[in-house]
Parts: C-alpha cells; structure tokens; sequence
C-alpha cells in the first residue's frame, strides 16, 4: 500500500527535492557534517525505545521526492522494512541519528531509495522538507557496535545512526550495501554515457568530415559484399561439382560441411553490410539534430550574453537614480534639495527595504565624469558636511587623531561603475592579476587587513594564562574564528600591496602587543606577519592568496600557516584559512560566506581542535554562518564542544561523559551541556555611521591613520591608498597605474640582472624580504618567511637606509 502510494510521485505540485549535501553539526570523534535541521527541537524519543516493526513500503524518489498525498503512518515506534520484492535495496523507517551534544541521538524517519539515503524529522515531513541526503555511490558505511553504524561520503557530510537491536541494524547495512552497489553502478555507466555525449557535440566541420569518411568505408565494405556474394556463389558451385563425382562417403561428408560454412560466411556477410548501411543512415539522420541542437546553444548563450548586458546596464541605471533621489540623511539640516546627482535625478527616500535591495556594481576602469571633479562637496557626499572640502575634512581629522585614535574617515564618495564590459573579460582568472579601479577597492591594504586578525588580541591574553591546555585550545579557536567578524559586511576589495611593502602596528603600550607585516612576493601575492605581545604570545603567517572568479561568485583561497606559540608553557598551535566567497557578483546585493574546516593542532601535546564552517544554504533552516567544533585529546576523546557563528559569538560546553544504555555511549545530556555553557568571544559592534565608512570596525578606522616614525614602506604612506582613502579617486587611479608600472620595471630589471648573470656565470641573489627570512618551518616542515628581526630596532634609530623606493 505505502509503496503505491509514494513510489515516483513527481510534478509540480508541493513536493520537495532535497538538496544535496548536508549542513549542520557532526556528532563527536568522527566529525563530517551531519543533516540540516538537527539543531532544532524536533520529535526525538529516548534511547532504546525504538522496536522492530513490519516492513513498509519504499521510500520517495532519488534525493527526497515525496508525494503531495496523504501518507499513511509507521507502525508506532518501528522501522520500515525493504521495500518493492524484498529486494533490499528500497527501504524506510525510523533510526536515531546523532545531531550535537546539546540534544544527542534524535528519532529521525529515513528513506532509502535510488542510491540515497534521505532522512526527515517525521513521516508527515516527506511532504514538504527534507533535512539531508548522502548519495551511497561515494559513501563508507562502517558498523561501530551492536546498533551503532556511521556513514560518511568522506566529505562534509556523516551520519551516525543507531538502530532498535542487532537485527535491525544488520537490515539496514545490508540494504545500504546493496544499494551502494547498485549505486555505483549506474554512476559508471553514466560516465560512459556522458562521453558519448561530449563526443555528439563536435563541431559541425568535424561531424561532416567523420560521416564522409563513414560514407566511404561503407562504400567499401558494399564492394567487399559484392565481391563476397561473387566468390561465394562460385565457391557454393565447385562444390555442389564435388558433390556430382564420385568420392568415397567420407569425403561427400566433408564437402557438405564446407558448403554449409561458406552459406553462413556469406550470410553473415551480407548482415553485416546492412548493419553498416543502417548505421550510416541513421548517423546521418541525428547529424542534422546535432547541429540543430549545437546551433540552438549558440544562439541561447548570445542571447543570455545581451540579457546579462542589458540587466547589468538597467542596475546601473536604477542604482545611480535611487542614489541620486537621496544623498543626504533625512535628519540632516538642510538635505532637502541638496540631494540631487549629478548624472540623474529621482525621487523618494532611502527605505529599508530598498537598503536591502541595494546593487553593488563590479570594478571598471573609467574616466570619471569631469563634473563629479576630484574634491567633492558634502552636497555629492553622504553625511558630509556642505561647507568643507574632503580635503579640509581630513586635514581637520589628522588634528584629532594626534590626541587620540581616530574614530572616522571621509565617507565613501557615490562614484558609479560601468559593470559588464570587464566582467565578461575576468571569468576564470586570477583576481591579483586583473587590473582594479580603487573604485572597487577600501582604503586599507592587505597587510593592514591581515593585521585585523589581532583586533581580538584578548583571547589570546586569556589563553596565555589558561593552565589548562584544553581549556587554552579552546580560547585559540575562538581567536581563530573571530579573525572572521570583520569580513561579513566588507565586500570591498584590499589594496595588492607592492613588493617590499611593510605595516607596522605598535600597541605596546595601549594593549601590549605590535605587529609588522611585510609583502614578499608579487605573484603570487604573499604577505608575512610577525605579531608579539608581553603577555606571552607569539603569532605568526605567511599567507598566499589564490582567487578566482567564477562569472557569479568569487572564491578567495588563503594558503598558508597560521602558528601561535604560548612563551610560559611551549605550546605551539597552527592551523589554516577557510575560502572566503563573494556571492551576487553580476546582480543583486554583494554577500560573503566563509566554508570549510579548521584543524587547530597543539603540536606539544597533541590536543585538536575541529572547527566546520557551514555553508550557507538557502533550504536550511540552521542558523546562518554556524560554526561548530570539537576539542579533542590525543586519544580522540572529546573535552569540549564549541558553538556559534564566525559574525557574532563563539559558546564553549564542556563534556561529561555519560553511560549510555548499551554501556559503551558517551554521550552529554542537553540540560547538562547548557549548564557547562561558557562564552568565549562576542563581536564589538560597529561604530556609528559604519555603512558610509566602509563598514570599519573601530580598529580599521586607526589602521590608516598617519603615525609619525614609521618606515617610508608603509602602508600608510602610499599615495594612491591615501587619495582613494580622502575620495579623490580619480587621481587614486591615475597614481595607482604610476606605481604599478613602477612595479614592474623593477621587477623586468631584476629580471635582466638574472638573466645577465646566467649568461656571465656569475652568482645571481634572487628578491629577498628585508625583515623576513625564508626557511623551512621546524614544525610543519614548509618553507615560510620567518621574522628575521631588526625592525623596531632601526624604528627606535630611525635607520631606513635600507628600505627600497617603492612610492
């Protein structure tokens, strides 16, 4: 009945197709990302209240499809049994899956169907939701006891399952086995269907010239037939000629054999001439479908090309005209009639909803319009005054700033861009290689926002006095996430920093820390960074930054090791970047998703911690930008659990272990677990008006700010960024191109050198960092630029003799 009923109901009605893949937390040890959903209070039962029921019926389609109808319900506490002939490959029923350490094991009703295993909360969820399904095809399924079994696609994505009994448990591995089986399968035969596809598209010279060559090799094979039919007819008559004269009997036997043979041979000869010709005809009827079909993608990927266009330009439009309705805050005096553009007028106020909607336009190189002009009024700019220049504004500001940290910058001037005409030309290439306006740029560099990460220095003041290592790995983790908080709202690119850039950042005496970082390769792009503190801290990076863009997002992938060293106890932590993507780069709001795993090792004791940054799907009902984590000891037992998100706040449980039913379960129960809850980290908020400052946090604002003493490699003495920083951006890419191409004649001349000295046989000293020294890590064993030391020795001389000229 049940399989009748949910067996291939698919249509526009209110069915659900899963998503692949799984978000959400893992359960323990393991790890992998378990089932969307989990996190929520859901229906869950006790342990060991689930008994075996009578079979049901097969689950719903490939990837969770259910039908809209009504479904009848599971035997009260049961599991379904496999389904359609007791094949063993269809099955349903309900199972306990291991959702966090906050709620445990929850009953969840699983549905096993074409290669897939789907889970939901309920039976009656099959209608509307699904919370995760895992393609077998590329699975592991591994039995842990009695009733424990994980299956895991060696990915994000892993589920920890218990069954009722023994029994139960050995039905379910087996219809998994089964269906994996099947599943991979079908995966290689379309493979091999997919190649054939790949070859139907050739190009239409190529797919004539095959057939004509097909043309004439059956031609051949038509002559071959002929001269088969002529041979065999007179070889069929010499033999009915030895059949007339008299021969022993034996030899009559043979020569009839013979004869039979040589009607066979030319039977099948004469067929497969026909194959042949059935083939060719048939070829030759699909090649005018080909090139139909080839011609009709043509034509569609021409006309989304101009679709794309068009919109781009329409966006651009509409933007510059809701810019232009409203530039001046409503309660700023005398904003009415102010708020004109320029290049367009409109009408209406800046509503929230149109905030929400608001479109960012990609990077263009263009010449602004003459009467934007370079120094623009507070009448162009938002939130400006009407009566002071830029210029005046931040001449007034650096007054300020020599009493104390400054706490706003000029506000982002409302320049336009131009979208489609260089994002058609960057798709697939490396973002450090396309050349960017600063339009699409903020005025900081990629050194200072490496030094961002340290605006949550705390933590790691709190975790050097942690006697705890565990407890200390915690603290770091919460370091580690945190370093993230400042990208949510900045969509905005970081200046490439030139050669043989530096930034320092003296906090010695404020907050008991400095930093300096220093660019030491161009390409690809490698900053490294050396941060020490007097409470008793040590950090440093070398990170490479790989990007590309992909037509609709653009991933940003940092490389390298991080290494945090705690002076009173040794401890020695590294751990790696997760990739940034900006999303909604054609159209729509620009948005940023971090995603991937962390693994921070303790290389003195051995203790782990896994973080998994959960991407963001829009079917999921988790909490956007989840971050879990597990801190574990060398002998994988699990201490603490960690929760929250890489924008907000970071919670840390501590883990009691628990007898399960079956005496091997270790699990914490949820009202203890919130009890233990300890949080860890918590953003600042952002300072006032921080939408028009670039969305800076209050440490960001200072990062620019001039400082007095500071090497003339520093970023904060580079012209372009300075212009850009005060809103005269045309000027900014005028200076930025005399920098760059400055750049590069440097780097053609040590290129020459080299090439002289080979020719010459004379030793050749490659580019090296000045106050970074490359070598092998004795830890991780890399090659990274390690702090050589001297600079805040030569700060304190004010000896720069050494620096190069790159401004």
């Amino acid at each position: 009945m049940a399989a009748t009923e949910l067996r291939g109901v698919v249509g526009p009605g209110p069915a659900t197709i899963a998503a692949p893949g799984g978000g959400g937390t893992g359960p323990p040890v393991v790890g992998g990302g378990g089932g969307r959903g989990d996190s929520g209070p859901g229906p869950g039962a006790a342990l060991g209240t689930v008994t075996a029921a009578a079979a049901g019926g097969p689950g719903p389609g490939a990837g969770g499809v259910a039908a809209a109808g009504p479904t009848p319900a599971p035997p009260a506490g049961g599991s379904g049994g496999s389904g359609a002939g007791g094949s063993g490959s269809a099955r349903e029923g309900w199972l306990f899956k291991w959702t966090n350490y906050i709620k445990g094991y929850q009953r969840r009703w699983f549905v096993l169907s074409n290669g897939l295993l789907s889970y939901y909360r309920s039976k009656a969820e099959m209608r509307h939701t699904c919370r995760g399904t895992i393609n077998l095809a590329t699975a592991n399924i591994t039995v842990e006891d009695s009733c424990n079994f994980i299956i895991s696609n060696g990915g994000a994505q892993t589920y920890h399952l218990k069954a009722s009994s023994e029994v139960e448990r050995q039905r379910w591995v087996t219809a998994l086995e089964l269906a994996k089986a099947k599943a991979v399968k079908m995966l290689a035969e379309s493979d091999e269907s997919g190649d054939e596809e790949a070859v139907s598209q050739t190009d239409k010279t190529e797919l004539q010239n095959t057939l004509r060559t097909l043309s004439s090799k059956v031609e051949d094979l038509s002559t071959c037939n002929d001269l088969i039919a002529k041979h065999g007819t007179a070889l069929q008559r010499s033999l009915s000629e030895l059949e007339s004269l008299r021969l022993p009997a034996e030899s009559n036997e043979k020569i009839k054999q013979v004869n039979e043979r040589a009607t066979l041979f030319r039977i099948t000869s004469n067929a497969m001439i026909n194959a042949c010709r059935d083939f060719l005809m048939l070829a030759q009827t699909h090649s005018k479908k080909w090139q139909k079909s080839l011609q009709y993608e043509r034509d569609q990927r021409i006309r989304l090309e101009e679709t794309l266009e068009q919109l781009a330009k329409q966006h651009n439009h509409l933007e510059r005209a809701f810019r232009g309705a409203t530039v001046l805050p409503a309660n700023t005096p005398g904003s009415a009639g102010s708020g004109k553009d320029q290049c367009c007028s409109g009408k209406g106020d800046m509503s929230d909803e149109d905030d929400e909607n608001e479109f960012f336009d990609a990077p263009e190189i263009i010449t602004m319009p003459e009467n934007l002009g370079h120094k623009r009024t507070g009448s162009n700019i938002s939130g400006a005054s009407s009566d002071i220049s830029l210029d005046e504004q931040y001449k007034h500001q650096l007054e300020e700033t020599k009493k104390e940290k400054r706490t706003r910058i000029p506000y982002k001037p409302n320049y336009s861009l131009n979208l489609w005409s260089i994002m058609k030309n960057c798709i697939g290439k490396e973002l450090s290689k396309i050349p960017m306006p600063v339009n699409f740029n903020e005025p900081l560099s990629m050194l200072q926002r490496l030094t961002e990460d340290l605006e949550y220095h705390e933590l790691l003041d709190r975790a050097a006095k942690c006697e705890n290592s565990l407890e200390q790995l915690c603290y770091v983790a919460a370091f580690t996430v945190s370093s993230y908080s400042t990208t949510v709202f900045r969509t905005s690119k970081p200046f490439n920093p030139l050669l043989g850039e530096t930034f320092e950042l003296d906090r010695l005496e404020e907050n008991g820390y400095r930093s300096l970082c220093e660019q030491v390769s161009h390409h690809p792009p490698a900053a490294a960074h050396h941060a020490e503190s007097k409470n008793g801290w040590t950090l440093r990076q070398e990170i490479k930054i790989t990007s590309k863009f992909r037509g609709k997002y653009l991933s940003i992938m940092p490389l390298g090791s991080i290494h945090c060293i705690f002076h009173a106890t040794g401890h020695h932590y590294t751990w790696k970047k997760v990739t940034t993507t900006v999303h909604n780069i054609i159209v729509g709001k620009l948005w940023i998703d971090q995603s991937g795993e962390i693994d921070i090792v303790n290389h003195k004791t051995g203790d782990k911690c896994n973080l998994k940054f959960v991407p963001y799907s829009y079917f999921s009902r988790d909490v956007a930008r989840k971050v879990t984590g597990e801190v574990t000891d060398p002998s994988g037992k699990v201490h603490f659990a960690l929760l929250g998100t890489w924008d907000e706040k970071m919670d840390c449980f501590k883990v009691q272990p628990v007898v399960g039913e079956n005496g091997g379960d270790a699990r914490q129960r949820g009202h203890e677990a919130e009890e233990s809850r300890v949080m860890l980290w918590k953003r600042n908020p952002l300072p006032k008006n921080a939408e028009n400052m670039y969305y800076f946090s209050e440490l960001a604002l200072t990062l620019n700010a001039w400082e007095s003493g500071t090497a003339p490699t520093d970023s904060r003495l580079r012209p372009d960024q300075r212009l850009m920083e005060n809103g005269r951006w045309d000027e900014a890419n005028a200076e930025k191109q005399r920098l760059e191409e400055k750049q590069r004649l440097s780097r053609k001349k040590r290129e020459a050198e080299a090439m002289k000295a080979t020719e010459d046989g004379t030793p050749y000293d490659p580019y090296k960092a000045l106050w970074f020294e490359r070598k092998k890590d004795p830890v991780t064993k890399e090659l990274t630029h390690i702090y050589r030391g001297g600079y805040w020795e030569c700060k304190e001389k004010q000896d720069w003799t050494s620096c190069p000229d790159i401004f």
